[in-house]
C-alpha cells in the first residue's frame, strides 16, 4: 500500500507559544476521493476547533475511515480501553505491593482522559475499601511542569503515600524527579507508576512502570479494516485494543541493572551528541536560506542544507497559485485557488514524471513509475504567519524515519519563502515610486506644452554638459526667439499662440541631430547648447531652421507666418566655462537680427 501522511504542528513552543491560524488550510485543496482508506488520529491536535474541521472534512469521504485515537460518530473507531490500563495499575499496588496509602496525580481535569483514568482510580479504592481519593488527589499537567508542587502536595499529607499512581509518564518522571530533591526515595520510599509507555518513561531511571498503547494492535487492526471493512467489522464500527502493563523499577518489581543502564547512557550520550551536529546543520541552514534571494535559488540551497533530519529519496514543495498563475509568494498573489505549481523537485531515484514549472494542478501526490513498489509521503503546509504559501511532501530513503529536525528545516524554508514575498512587496513598491519620481523629475524638467525641456531642464542639462568637458573644445549656444507671437495671440487667440509655440518647439527639435540640448525658456524663447560644435554644423542647423518653417509655413496656410529670429555664439572653452555668459552674448545677436527685420516696427504695433 501507498500511505501519504498528513501532519500538523499546531501550538508550538512550552513559555512562548505560536499557532499559524492558516497552517490547516491545506486540508481544504485535498481530494478526498484519491484514497482507498483513511486512518485518523485526533487526539495529537492541541488547537481548539482543530480536530472538529477535520473531521468535518473526512465526514466527505467515500472510502473508510478509521479513528484511531478519539471516537468519531460515523467513523469506525478503534478505542484503546484507558480504564482497563488503569485498573490494573491500582490493583497492583493493592494487590501486588499490599499498598492502602496510593495517591493520584491527574493531569488536568477538563480534560477527558484526565477525568476517566481519575475515574477508574476512585472506583478501584472503593472495590478495595479504601477512601475514594485514597492518599490525596492533585491535578497537574500532563507534562513537566507540576512535579515540585505534587511532590510538596503528597509528603504534607498526614500520612505520606505507599505509592502514587500518575496519569501519564511525563508528570511521572517529573514527581520522582522532585522527590530526588527532596531525600525521597523511589520506590524505596514511595512506588510510582505512569501511563501510556512512553520512550521517556524507559529511559528515565529508574524506568517507570506503566500501562502502554499497543500501536502495532491498533496499525494491524486499522488496516485490516479498510483492507475488507465488510468481513471484518460486519456492522460493528467500534472496536477496542488492550494495554500492555509493565512493571518497572519505580515501583520496585524490578531493579537497576547498571550494567544495562550504562549502556543505555552510552546510547543517550550518543544522542546527545548527533542532536548537537544537528543543531549545528540546523544553524548553517537558517544562514543559507537567508542568502536566497530568489524562488529559483530555493531548490539549490535545499540540497545543500537539508543534510540533519534523515536521508530522503524525493522532496517536493508545492506553491499555491491565483487565477492568473501566479503563485503565493509573489506580492501580486490576488485570491488563492484550488491549483498548485512545483518550485521544489527533488527525485533522487528519478522515478517521478517531472511536470513542468508553469504546470499548475490540483493538490496530488507524485506518481512513481514503479506501481508495485509501496510509497510512504509526509506532507505538510508549508506557512508562516498568516498565510499558507502551498505544501511540502518528503519521502525517506527504505525505512528511514526523518527526526524533529525535519519540521525546523521545514519552518525555515517557510519562513524564507516569507521573505521572498515581503521583498518582492518592497521592491514592487520601490519600483513603482521610482517610476513615479522619474516621472515626476520628468515633469519637473520638461515644458509642458511644448514637450522639450525647460528652462530648468536646459539648465542642468548643459551646464552637466560642460562640465564633462575633457581638456579644450567648442562650444555653441543659441537664442531662438519667435517673431510676432503677441500678435497671433490678440488676433487669433491663445489656442493659436499655444499651436504657434508648439511648431517652433517641433522645429527646433527637429534640427538638433547633431547632440544639441535644447530648451524653452519661458514664452517664445528658447535656448540650445552644443559641446564640440563645428561653423558647419552650425549652417546646417540654421538652414534646417529657416526650410523647416518655410515647409511648416506651406503645409499648414495659416493666417500667420512661423518666424524666428536667432542668434549664435561659437567659442573654445573648458569644463569651467560660463553658458549664461555665452547665452547672453547669443541673445544680443539674437536681438540685433531681430531688430534688423523689415517692416520691424510695424510687427510691433
Amino acid at each position: 500500500m501507498n500511505i501519504v501522511y498528513f501532519n500538523s504542528l499546531g501550538r508550538i513552543g512550552e513559555k512562548n507559544t505560536e499557532y499559524g491560524e492558516c497552517e490547516l488550510d491545506i486540508i481544504d485543496h485535498i481530494d478526498l476521493d484519491e484514497f482507498d482508506g483513511i486512518i485518523y488520529d485526533g487526539e495529537g491536535y492541541n488547537v481548539e476547533a482543530m480536530a472538529e474541521k477535520v473531521e468535518n472534512k473526512l465526514r466527505t469521504a467515500k472510502c473508510p475511515v478509521v479513528s484511531i485515537s478519539t471516537h468519531v460518530d460515523g467513523f469506525y473507531n478503534i478505542d484503546f480501553e484507558d480504564a482497563m490500563g488503569m485498573r490494573k495499575l491500582v490493583e497492583h499496588f493493592t494487590d501486588v505491593h499490599k499498598h492502602t496509602r496510593i495517591g493520584f496525580m491527574s493531569g488536568f481535569l477538563t480534560h477527558p482522559d484526565a477525568q476517566l483514568r481519575l475515574q477508574v482510580f476512585r472506583t478501584v479504592m472503593k472495590e478495595k475499601g479504601l477512601p475514594e481519593d485514597g492518599a490525596g488527589v492533585f491535578e497537574g499537567d500532563f507534562w513537566f511542569h507540576k512535579g515540585e508542587e505534587a511532590a510538596d502536595f503528597f509528603l504534607s499529607r498526614p500520612e505520606r503515600p505507599q505509592s502514587i499512581v500518575c496519569a501519564n509518564d511525563y508528570m511521572a518522571i517529573a514527581l520522582i524527579s522532585a522527590f530526588k530533591l527532596r531525600g525521597i526515595k523511589v520506590p524505596d520510599d514511595i512506588a510510582v507508576s505512569g501511563f501510556d509507555g512512553s520512550t521517556e518513561g524507559k529511559q528515565f531511571i529508574p524506568h517507570i512502570t506503566t500501562a502502554t498503547r499497543e500501536r502495532e494492535d491498533i496499525a494491524e487492526k486499522a488496516m485490516s479494516i479498510l483492507d475488507d471493512p465488510e468481513s471484518i467489522c460486519g456492522g460493528n464500527t467500534n472496536f477496542f485494543v488492550s494495554p500492555r502493563t509493565i512493571y518497572e523499577q519505580s515501583c520496585g518489581c524490578k531493579v537497576v541493572d547498571y550494567e544495562t543502564e550504562a549502556n543505555n547512557l552510552e546510547d543517550i550520550y550518543n544522542d546527545v551528541r548527533i542532536f548537537g551536529y544537528c543543531l549545528n546543520d540546523a544553524e548553517a541552514a537558517m544562514l543559507k536560506l537567508n542568502k536566497v534571494e530568489r524562488l529559483d535559488q530555493l531548490e539549490d540551497a535545499f540540497m545543500k542544507c537539508a543534510t540533519n533530519f534523515g536521508d530522503y529519496s524525493a522532496f517536493f514543495l508545492f506553491l499555491q497559485t491565483d487565477e492568473a498563475g501566479r503563485n503565493s509568494c509573489s506580492s501580486d498573489f490576488e485570491k488563492a485557488s484550488d491549483h498548485f505549481s512545483p518550485v521544489i523537485w527533488i527525485d533522487k531515484k528519478s522515478e517521478y514524471v517531472k511536470p513542468d514549472r508553469a504546470e499548475r494542478s490540483r493538490f496530488y501526490i507524485p506518481r512513481s513509475s514503479d506501481p508495485e513498489t509501496p510509497h510512504f509521503y509526509y506532507v505538510m503546509s508549508s506557512y508562516c504567519a498568516e498565510r499558507m504559501f502551498g505544501y511540502a511532501l518528503i519521502e525517506m530513503k527504505e525505512d528511514d524515519i526523518f527526526s524533529d529536525f525535519y519540521n525546523i528545516f521545514l519552518l525555515n524554508l517557510s519562513v524564507t519563502l516569507e521573505r521572498l514575498w515581503k521583498n518582492d512587496n518592497i521592491n514592487r513598491l520601490y519600483e513603482k515610486q521610482k517610476a513615479l519620481y522619474e516621472k515626476q523629475i520628468e515633469l519637473s524638467i520638461h515644458d509642458e506644452l511644448t514637450g522639450i525641456f525647460n528652462r530648468r531642464g536646459f539648465n542642468e542639462f548643459s551646464s552637466n554638459a560642460i562640465k564633462s568637458l575633457k581638456g579644450k573644445s567648442i562650444v555653441c549656444t543659441m537664442v531662438i526667439d519667435m517673431d510676432g507671437l503677441k500678435h497671433i495671440n490678440d488676433v487669433y487667440g491663445h489656442n493659436e499662440g499655444d499651436w504657434a509655440i508648439k511648431t517652433t518647439a517641433h522645429i527646433i527639435a527637429e534640427c538638433c541631430c547633431s547632440g544639441e540640448i535644447a530648451g524653452r525658456a519661458g514664452g517664445d524663447e528658447f535656448y540650445i547648447y552644443a559641446s564640440d560644435y563645428t561653423q558647419e554644423k552650425l549652417d546646417s542647423f540654421n538652414r534646417s531652421l529657416v526650410q523647416l518653417c518655410d515647409e511648416y509655413n506651406a503645409k499648414h496656410n495659416k493666417p500667420y507666418r512661423i518666424e524666428l529670429s536667432y542668434g549664435s555664439y561659437l567659442c573654445e572653452t573648458d569644463k569651467n566655462g560660463s553658458i549664461e555668459d555665452f547665452l547672453k552674448i547669443s541673445d544680443e545677436r539674437m536681438y540685433e537680427q531681430k531688430m534688423s527685420k523689415p517692416g520691424r516696427k510695424t510687427r510691433q504695433q
